[in-house]
Order: structure tokens, then C-alpha cells, then sequence
């Protein structure tokens, strides 16, 4: 926590010109912190009257950091399904156990889900680790979040990877938390330094203006959270052998303060656009819901879904489920076609790994068109109808 001595403050605004985040004010001559402090610790050096002070947190000792070993992943589901993510994790797990020399495992909770076990070990897992109990057929995040915390403390992994998915941001951050050790979200690269140990987690900061990479050198298990499209799984490889290990929870354990009382799945959002082969994204260049009916068409006609950026989404042209990006949804298309979208870093991460990317756009310095595999300068008003009438003409 950052903490002001008022009596101590003289309110000369040094503090509030460096904070990074705009997260101090000075207030009837003093500082004043709001919520987007992120303790970065850079008022609390720049202050010459030393009135700011971070409480140092008491953390869960982790022991010997090299009791640590091995990377584990877990494995999401719900309603008896892996969700795909987990297979994504499972492909940049294998990449880090390789180059770490240990095991891959796989975390597996849910209820009568010994069925997907072969898969995940097919997928690149060495071991699963099975928790199948009735008391975990629905999601509950107090019970999930208190089993994995078991785990880890039984079992030592050196890094624990989850997906960035409601459940993942859910329960991670309460694992984290319990076991005091480090954790990043939404990374976009993951990398392992291969005489340590260190995971390099590599994700955008400070507005997605930049990529940073965070290490966490003195805490363990290294937890990251990832989004789903943004790693590649391995191919099915029905060959691999592994272990599976059925873990038996104590009743305390699985005991929860949360009663679920019904799962209803919403019927708005009838096409999931991280699923779907072709996109046709639109963005403030669009003008507006006139704009969105032009490129719908399109989407149309090449049997795919409509998408957008964050501003567009922020106009109330389209719905919060079609916006792709930082805030938005990471898709990974065979076919991706930007119309009237610049291309800023904040969109671009969540749709750079589409394996062909087509740019529409007036202005021809826009970003978007160094990420695009074929670019058109032009006034999509005019482009995109004349691209929908050369593919009907095709069809006929």
C-alpha cells in the first residue's frame, strides 16, 4: 500500500508529474493516490522529503527456489469440455519443458473428465493430474482455486500457465495470491532462460504502447496467463505415451460457500469469432452502423462473421462480442480483412497471428498495413462492394 504523510508532504507535484499511470493528484497541497496505483514505486524516489512510503506485503516464504521443478498447465473445462485454450498452453508448455529438461503436466478438475485424459497426453502432456469429483461439475471458484493451491504446494512446479479466459482470470489470481508468488496476464510470448529457469513473460504495458517481458525471480510457482488463439498447439500425436495420476481431495477441500444454481448459455452471441475461419473487421473508418451493413455483406459472402475494433465497438456500431484486441478477443482467422481500422498496437495483438491478413484503408501510412499480407489504399465504401460483386460474379 502507498502511504502519504500529510504532515509531512509539501505538495510540490513532483510525485504526480512522474507517476506513469496519472495515479497521484495533489490536492489541497497533498498528494492524494487513487486507484490506479500500481505501487511501481517511482513517486516514492522522486519525493526529496521522503512523505511517500510503499508497507512492504508479507509473502509466503517459497523455501529453496530450487525444490521448484517442472511446468504444468491448467487444463480448463467446462460442462465436460476441454476448452481449447488448454491444447494452445499444452503446445508453448512442451516448448518450455523441452528447453527446461523436465516434465509437462496437465491439471485436470471437473467432473467424469478421465475421458480427455489420452488427448491432453496426446496433445504434449508427460502426466495429467486428474481431480474427478461430482463436487466439481460446475465451476466454483472458491473450490477450483483451493484445490490448485493443494497441488502446487504438494508438488512444487517451477510454472504454472493458464488461459486468459473468465475462468483463468478468476481463479489465478486467487492461486496467485494464496501462494504468494508472481503473476502475469495476458501474455503474448513466453520464453524460458534455460540455466535458471526464469520465465520470460512477455505481454503490452503502458496502453499496449510497448512489450514488456516480466520475470519474477524470487517467488515460485511463475504464473502467467495466456489468451486464447495467441500460441499454437501441437498436432495430435496418438503415439505419445504418458502417466495419469488420480488425486483423491479431502471433503474440506471440496467443500464451497457457493451454491450454483443454474448455467444458462447466452443465446446473443450466436457466432463465437474466435472460431470461425474468415473475419471481416471494421473500424472507425466505417463511419458508423451504415458502414457495418456494407462489410456484413462481405462477411457473407465469404461465410464468415463480422468483427471490430475497440472504437467502433465504443460508437455503439457493433456489439462488445464482435471487438477484437487488447480489450477485446484474440482471433487467429485463416482469413482477416481490416476495413478503415489504422492498425494500432492495441488491435493488432489480438489479430496479427491470422494467416492472411487483408488491409482496407484510405490513408496509406496506416500501421495496419505493416502487419498485412495485402494491402488496398483506397476508399472502402468503394472497395469493399466492389470486392463483394466480384465474388457473387465467381459464384454464378
Amino acid at each position: 500500500m502507498l502511504k502519504v504523510d500529510s504532515d509531512i508532504c509539501i505538495g510540490c507535484g513532483a510525485c504526480e508529474e512522474c507517476c506513469p499511470f496519472g495515479a497521484i493528484s495533489v490536492i489541497d497541497d497533498c498528494a492524494v493516490v487513487g486507484d490506479s496505483c500500481t505501487l511501481c514505486g517511482t513517486c516514492v524516489d522522486a519525493c526529496d522529503v521522503d512523505a511517500l512510503s510503499i508497507d512492504d506485503i508479507e509473502v509466503p516464504d517459497a523455501g529453496d527456489l530450487g525444490d521448484w521443478s517442472g511446468i504444468w498447465v491448467f487444463i480448463e473445462s467446462r460442462h465436460g469440455v476441454v476448452a481449447p485454450v488448454s491444447f494452445e498452453l499444452l503446445g508453448i508448455g512442451r516448448q518450455l519443458a523441452d528447453d527446461r529438461g523436465v516434465a509437462l503436466s496437465g491439471v485436470l478438475l471437473g467432473n467424469d473428465v478421465e475421458g480427455w485424459c489420452d488427448q491432453l497426453i496426446a496433445g504434449g502432456a508427460d502426466e495429467v493430474y486428474l481431480v474427478d469429483d461430482p463436487a466439481l461439475a460446475q465451476y466454483r471458484e472458491d473450490v477450483y482455486g483451493r484445490v490448485l493451491a493443494w497441488l502446487i504446494r504438494e508438488k512444487k512446479p517451477e510454472v504454472v500457465l493458464a488461459g486468459a479466459t473468465a475462468i483463468g482470470r478468476s481463479v489465478i489470481p486467487q492461486v496467485a495470491t494464496a501462494l504468494g508468488a508472481g503473476l502475469t496476464a495476458d501474455c503474448t510470448q513466453l520464453a524460458i532462460r534455460r540455466q535458471d529457469g526464469m520465465l520470460l513473460q512477455t505481454r503490452p504495458a503502458f496502453g499496449g504502447n510497448i512489450m514488456a517481458t516480466i520475470e519474477c525471480p524470487r517467488s515460485r510457482p511463475q504464473m502467467a496467463t495466456v489468451r486464447a488463439n495467441v500460441m499454437a498447439p501441437l498436432e495430435p500425436d496418438n503415439s505419445r505415451r504418458g502417466e495419469v495420476v488420480k488425486v483423491d481431495m479431502g471433503r474440506d477441500l471440496l467443500a464451497s460457500e457457493i451454491e450454483v444454481l443454474e448455467t444458462v448459455r447466452a443465446e446473443n452471441d450466436q457466432v463465437n469469432i474466435q472460431e470461425v475461419e474468415v473475419l471481416v473487421a471494421g473500424g472507425r473508418g466505417l463511419e458508423g452502423e451504415k458502414g457495418f451493413a456494407i462489410i456484413r455483406e462481405l462477411a457473407d459472402e465469404l461465410g464468415g462473421a463480422l468483427a471490430a475494433s475497440r472504437a467502433a465497438v465504443d460508437a455503439g456500431w457493433v456489439s462488445y462480442p464482435h471487438q477484437v484486441g487488447q480489450t477485446g478477443k484474440t482471433v487467429c482467422p485463416k482469413l482477416y480483412i481490416a476495413c478503415g481500422i489504422s492498425g494500432a498496437i492495441q488491435h493488432a495483438v489480438g489479430m496479427q497471428s491470422a494467416k492472411i491478413i487483408v488491409a482496407i484503408n484510405r490513408d496509406q501510412d496506416a500501421p495496419i498495413f505493416d502487419i498485412a499480407t495485402y494491402g488496398i489504399v483506397g476508399d472502402l465504401f468503394e472497395v469493399v462492394p466492389a470486392l463483394t460483386r466480384k465474388i457473387k460474379e465467381a459464384r454464378k
